[in-house]
């Protein structure tokens, strides 16, 4: 109550309006709607409740006695008919009736008919429906659309005791089908907003997941329409394909695709869907280096799982009818561990010409196609070829031989029984013999050929003095064989150089003929004429061979362009073990003990240290120190409570200590207490370390992130972060028993402000109280200003002893005033009180209807007039008197808004406080305002708790919160303004009796205090939980559901399985297990998407470019839009852009700033180009906090603290933007989108047919969850006609929904991308259509690209295992990792291509 001039104390009459929906929310729209069902009715005398308007009534008798002039009904009167606002809203709310509202959106803004309201009455009360009308304005037809009701199962909401009531119900369904996205329930009365908010929301997530998303368009007009059609569309398609069945069933597949029973494909049409989707395609000399890289290195068969016989033979049958042999089949089951695996190694090594035509590119023929400007060379190779040899290989060894026909034919084959090194070597160990033996060794091939000639006649050919052909007959043979051999340089001690060539014979198969000739003419016909024996053999033989051609590992020597492919063997691993903590020696009277008891004995006397403990004696916790340690020391869990200013947070730790102290334990004790935010860990330090008079980092330390100050066997107190110790936890090992480990050398762990319940500290609950089953001497203290203890002491109490205590607060008395008395205060209200106090007839009601008024007329919106209007007269008030201001609002954006609007008051030194600002910025909070000036802090509610500024004496309480809401069901995570809890809005209120007396100006009323929560609802049930799912993964825990389900309050088994499947396709899960990178991104403290950005900046060679985008997507990005010229703005941005994306648009800005020391930059480049030199500066600080981070983690060298100590190898890529945009678009997988252009369109002109470049408007978005998306207007990419670098898909930071789906923070990025880095691999269409990428999006192209991707794909997770088992290593050391890094890089950048 707030004391009036004279000491009376006045209470506001009542008007029975309660106001407390007239405050702040984020309606744009603050006018208030009349009432059009009750025209004309504020003429009446009284109180107009249906317009919400107050007017004076004039008594009607002589005998009334009511103050408010309201007429007193007669005993025998019926009881005045309620309003239909009273009757749905109460007598306090005044806002607009829903039918009004529906019927102005559908007459004026639609244009529609008047709606038309149908009313049911039945047993239970009335029900009512709404049909909506649209007149044709051509032909005047009237289209009406059947009924807006409820479903069955949702019918008993719309039933209503009265007309009125069921009419109003079905507008607001009726509104809410055609603005489901859309916040007009805002302005409804609170029990509408309710039901649309969860009834009607969860029945409209039902209708999606079912197929009825059409119910919730915009314009049902036009979707009934296109539904209409698309009916009769559908029935004309199925007449059409019976009207053709038979003719269908007649036609042979689909060329590339296998055989289908005739009925499979009845109703279906096998390239539906494919035809619009990109296409990939991947140069040659590209695919033989990434071929040759996966046949050199590829470990198939990891961890040599077996098949059983069942599934084996299923896996036969199905790849066989696939087109596939089936000894290849049995080959690659044999080295593979599952059926996509052997897929995979199929169409790895079965040469093309073998494959499966479903298998092979489109327009793929057969043969050898080599483009050379030597036609002697380019026949001699194709003529080696020809055996069946690759192609590249022939070219090369041809090459080596300098040109030797037929020594790289001796070569060659020598390949396909020895590797390469040994066929050269032995090539040369024989020449000296073949000069020697040459004449004799001519004399037995020459007189071979005519002995030949003689037996088999017409069926012998001679082609050159040391080549013949000789015809085969083979039985059964469809095509005709030929047998072509070359005299060998030692025949013939040596075998002679075979060939066999058919039509029906593929490469692999001929090679595999010439290898077991060749075995057989070493094994039985060496030193003697062999082509007649060879001939004979061939004939036999050939029909074995083809029915068995072998393993294709024996001839991959030449079926790869590298000739012998070894078989690769997993190296086994040791792991690392990480250095554990020393666990406590519990020892009393040890020397180092002892040393610490001397040392503080002689302190206790230092007239310093007696100055601080008087002022220690006078908190009120001193009174319960001995309490406080005996509960400590008796019980394994002590719960503290205590009101702000008690000391609990800085006086209990110090009990603690000094107990052990003297108790010779000083060598013990470790002491670590947790703060939720950077500014208390480092204020309570800073404040400890006084009080112990010792400087901070010996005694009493701390370690926040990217900073820390600590003593090694010296600091026993130690202030961190939850997040810190959190860590610390998660990076111990990965099992549970590396936990409780890691806290070995720990004797006390403290929780402050538990009652937050954060994420982070809910967490550390769960695994404190699992140590404490295992760690008996282990001791946690609970701490908090607003502690709910029954609920604490219930969830330990079943693994450990709980012990409680209470501190009394020490705070000076604090008067609330709200908002009605801020009003009256400031004069908003239409005067102060002491001037309406001068007409004493109308003392209470013109005060009331002025401040009502002026309720109205601010809304329900932060007013920032008001809060300056307040500071002014707060400072009036206080005078000469000391003491700062403290403001606590939502956000920073709403903290630049009132700090721009405070600066001009006079004497006003204004700061900033949130979590946002570098812990140097946060101090600047603590110390006095310069003398002469007033402090006044614009703060989050992050001084609601832990620090503590002396001077505050006033408090303007906003009573808003900025709270992060999440829907696992479409992944959609909102940042919403809401009304704080009853208990933050307390924290906010004590601040103000620190010092003295103080004030409380609550800018919300005390009927909506009354509303507001008890307290707020946990963390962990309403933001996403993938970083928590990650973390607990990475602690070795595989059933994270079970998990998390014994946290104080289990989250959503929807919200949990939501996590995790978007850890799987974010590629930091691969089943139960972690992936190496989901490793790297346990241990980076940083937004899941910005660690992965971090990663692969580091191992790509352009980290310097990614910490700026990491820090652009952590701060905002520094290009500012003014209301009235955002045009402007976004043209300045579209510069930077060039086409490339909003990121890298920001990040060029941020370069061009830092290469010219961006201080030195004029005003007026600032200007010119739309950029805010703060925002600048915060992304350089936040990109040094990242880099911390990365050595901290071990990532990356310690010694790379700045730009100029790190490696080249980290920054050799900084410029290349195709590479950053395939990086960006990794980090935010899954957030992207298939971008759809339109049909090409063509005009005409003097040179023929031009194509026109599309319209913006028509190119479309689509992804995964949401179908259709739109690129939000304030993007570069929302006007853009075409896509850099063959870009197809884009990547977005950000979804917000509101009349539609828009993305924001947009980069476009190609296939090849999506294909390297998206989660789960591409998986290959057997109908030989293309590549199906994250079960969704779909691809054209060739099958062996999708399998050479998701091997190369698996490399690279190799590379970043290696990188963990390394740490801090730049790849110089490991030169496979850097050619699979840089294939992976040349892919991206040139789209597959070989330029």
């Amino acid at each position: 109550m707030v004391r009036k001039k004279g000491g009376s104390s006045k209470t506001p009459a009542s008007s029975g309006v309660d106001d407390s929906y007239i405050v702040f929310s984020n309606a744009k729209d603050n006018s208030k709607a009349k009432n059009v069902e009750s025209k004309g009715s504020s003429s009446k005398p009284g109180l107009s409740k249906e317009a919400g308007q107050i007017s004076q009534t004039k008594p009607q008798s002589k005998d009334n006695s009511s103050k408010t002039g309201a007429s007193q009904a007669k005993p025998d009167e019926a009881p005045k008919k309620p309003s239909v606002k009273t009757l749905i809203g109460g007598p306090s709310w005044t806002g607009p009736l829903p039918v009004t509202v529906f019927n102005k959106h559908c007459i004026v803004k639609k244009g529609w008919e008047t709606p038309e309201y149908t009313m049911n009455k039945t047993a239970e009360g009335f029900f009512s429906t709404v049909i909506l009308k649209q007149k044709n304005p051509k032909t005047g037809e009237i289209l009406a659309l059947p009924p807006i009701k409820l479903p069955p199962s949702h019918k008993h909401l719309a039933v209503k005791p009265t007309a009125a009531e069921a009419r109003q119900f079905a507008a607001v369904y009726a509104l809410f089908r055609l603005c489901s996205m859309q916040n007009r329930h805002m302005i409804l009365a609170p029990n509408y907003k309710d039901t649309w908010r969860n009834e009607f929301h969860d029945l409209k997530t039902q209708d999606m997941l079912e197929g009825r998303a059409w119910m919730y368009e915009e314009d049902p007009f036009t979707t009934k329409l296109e539904r209409e059609a698309t009916v009769v569309a559908m029935v004309k398609k199925r007449e059409q394909e019976a009207k053709y069945l038979a003719k269908e069933s007649e036609q042979p597949s689909l060329p590339g695709m296998p055989d289908q029973p005739t009925m499979s494909r009845v109703n279906r049409n096998v390239t539906r869907g494919w035809t619009k989707v990109p296409q990939i395609d991947m140069g040659k000399r590209t695919r033989v280096q990434i071929e040759e890289l996966i046949r050199q290195h590829v470990v198939w068969n990891l961890h040599d799982n077996s098949t059983l016989g069942s599934e084996r033979r299923a896996i036969v049958r199905e790849l066989v009818d696939l087109g596939f042999r089936k000894s290849h089949v049995e080959e690659a089951i044999s080295e593979c561990k599952d059926r996509e695996e052997v897929i995979e190694w199929l169409l790895i090594y079965v040469p093309e010409d073998d494959l499966p035509r479903w298998c092979l590119p489109e327009n793929y023929s057969a043969g050898v196609s080599l483009a050379s400007s030597d036609m002697r060379r380019g026949a001699a190779i194709k003529r080696l070829a020809d055996a069946g040899y690759s192609a590249e290989l022939c070219e090369r060894i041809f090459d080596e031989c300098k040109g030797d026909e037929g020594e790289a034919a001796e070569n060659l084959q020598k390949f396909l029984l020895a590797n390469e090194s040994d066929v050269m070597t032995d090539s040369a160990n024989r020449l000296p013999e073949l000069s020697l033996n040459f004449d004799a060794q001519n004399e037995v091939w020459d007189y071979e050929q005519v002995t030949l000639e003689a037996i088999f006649g017409g069926r012998f050919t001679k082609l050159t003095p040391s080549t013949c052909e000789v015809s085969l007959e083979v039985p059964d043979a469809s095509y005709p064989y030929t047998l072509r051999m070359r005299k060998s340089r030692l025949y013939p001690e040596t075998a002679p150089l075979v060939s066999v060539f058919s039509r029906e014979l593929p490469a692999y198969v001929r090679l595999s003929v010439i290898r077991q000739v060749v075995q057989y003419c070493n094994a039985e016909l060496l030193q003697g004429p062999m082509v007649f024996n060879v001939v004979d053999w061939l004939e036999s033989e050939i029909p074995r061979i083809l029915d068995d051609p072998g393993r294709l590992r024996d001839v991959s020597g030449g079926a790869s362009p590298m000739g012998q492919t070894p078989v690769v063997k997993q190296e086994r691993r040791e792991k690392l073990q990480k250095k554990r903590p020393t666990p406590i020696v519990w020892q009393p009277g040890n020397r180092q003990s002892m040393n610490i008891l001397t040392a503080w004995q002689r302190k206790q006397i230092s007239p310093q240290q007696q100055k601080m403990m008087a002022a220690r004696h006078s908190l009120p916790a001193w009174n319960l120190r001995d309490a406080i340690v005996k509960i400590v020391s008796e019980n394994q869990v002590t719960i503290i409570s205590g009101e702000t200013g008690s000391g609990k947070s800085t006086q209990s730790v110090q009990f603690v200590l000094d107990d052990m102290i003297q108790r010779k334990l000083g060598s013990a004790v470790n002491i670590i207490c947790t703060q939720p935010r950077r500014i208390s860990a480092l204020g309570l330090a800073d404040r400890v370390s006084d009080e112990r008079c010792s400087p901070v980092g010996e005694e009493v330390g701390y370690a926040i992130r990217g900073e820390s100050k600590q003593s090694l066997g010296v600091t026993k107190i130690t202030f961190v972060t939850t997040g810190v110790l959190l860590r610390r936890l998660q990076t111990s090992g990965g099992t549970s028993d590396d936990v409780v480990a890691s806290l070995a050398d720990v004797s006390h762990v403290v929780v402050d402000e538990v009652h937050e319940r954060s994420l982070d500290t809910d967490f550390l609950l769960l695994l404190l109280r699992d140590v404490l089953a295992k760690r008996k001497d282990l001791k946690v203290i609970l701490m908090s200003a607003t502690l709910d203890a029954g609920v604490f002491e219930k969830y330990f109490s079943t693994t450990a002893s709980v012990g409680k205590i209470e501190i009394q607060g020490r705070t000076y008395p604090v008067e609330d005033l709200y908002v009605d008395d801020v009003l009256r205060m400031t004069g908003l209200g239409g005067g102060r009180v002491e001037d309406d106090e001068n007409e004493e007839d109308d003392a209470e009601n013109r005060p009331l209807r002025t401040v009502s008024g002026a309720l109205q007329k601010i809304g329900m919106q932060i007013n920032y007039k008001l809060i300056t209007d307040a500071i002014r007269a707060i400072d009036k008030e206080l005078g000469s008197n000391e003491g700062g201001i403290l403001i606590f609002l939502p956000g920073v954006v709403e903290i630049n808004r009132a700090l721009d609007a405070i600066r001009d008051i006079p004497g006003i030194h204004a700061l900033p406080l949130h979590a946002s600002l570098l812990s140097a910025e946060q101090r600047r909070v603590f110390p006095p305002a310069p003398k002469g000036r007033r402090k006044v802090i614009a703060a989050t509610n992050v001084a609601e708790t832990s620090i503590t500024i002396e001077d505050i004496v006033a408090v303007i309480d906003t009573g808003r919160v900025k709270e992060t809401s999440f829907d696992p069901h479409n992944n959609m995570v909102k940042l919403e303004e809401v009304w704080a809890s009853r208990a933050a809005c307390k924290q906010r209120r004590g601040r103000a009796g620190r010092v003295r007396a103080g004030k409380c100006y609550k800018l919300y009323t005390r009927n909506a205090e009354s509303k507001m929560a008890e307290r707020p609802e946990p963390e962990i049930r309403r933001v996403p939980l993938e970083q928590l799912c990650l973390s607990v993964r990475a602690m070795g825990f595989k059933d994270v559901a079970s998990f998390l389900a014994r946290t104080l309050t289990p989250p959503e088994t929807t919200a949990v399985g939501s996590a995790l499947r978007q850890l799987t396709r974010m590629g930091a899960l691969e089943g139960d297990d972690l992936t190496a990178l989901g490793r790297h991104l346990s241990i980076i403290p940083a937004d899941l998407r910005c660690g992965k950005l971090l990663v692969y900046g580091a191992l790509f060679g352009c980290l310097e470019a990614c910490l700026t985008i990491a820090g652009i997507l952590t701060v905002k990005s520094p290009f500012v839009s003014p209301h009235d010229k955002r045009d402007d703005a976004k043209a300045a941005r579209a510069n930077f852009a060039l086409g490339e994306g909003d990121l890298i648009a920001d990040l060029r800005a941020y370069e061009s700033w830092s290469s010219s020391n961006g201080n030195h930059k004029p005003h007026s480049w600032y200007r010119d180009n739309f950029l805010s030199l703060q925002t600048l500066r915060d992304i350089s600080k936040t990109r040094d906090q990242y880099l911390s981070s990365l050595q901290e983690s071990g990532f990356i060298s310690t010694t790379s603290r700045y730009r100029f100590d790190m490696p080249d190898s980290l920054n050799t890529h900084n410029t290349s933007s195709p590479l950053l945009r395939a990086l960006i678009a990794a980090s935010f997988t899954p957030q992207i989108a298939r971008i759809e252009l339109p049909d090409t369109r063509f005009t005409s002109s003097v040179s023929g047919a031009i194509a026109l470049d599309p319209e913006a408007k028509t190119i479309k978005y689509f992804n995964q969850e949401n179908g259709r998306v739109f690129v939000h207007p304030g993007s570069t990419v929302f006007n853009a006609i075409g896509f850099k670098g063959g870009a197809c898909f884009i990547s977005f930071w950000t979804k917000m929904e509101t009349s539609r789906v828009f993305v924001r923070e947009v980069t476009p990025f190609n296939a090849y991308t999506l294909l390297l880095f998206s989660s789960p691999p591409p998986t290959i269409d057997t109908l030989g259509r293309g590549l199906i990428v994250d079960n969704h999006y779909r691809l054209r192209g060739w099958a062996r690209i999708g399998v050479l991707v998701r091997r190369l794909r698996a490399m690279l997770d190799e590379v970043l295992l290696r990188r963990i088992e390394n740490p801090g290593g730049e790849g110089e050391d490991d030169p496979v990792g850097l050619r699979v890094v840089e294939l992976v890089r040349k892919l991206v950048e040139v789209d597959g291509m070989d330029r």
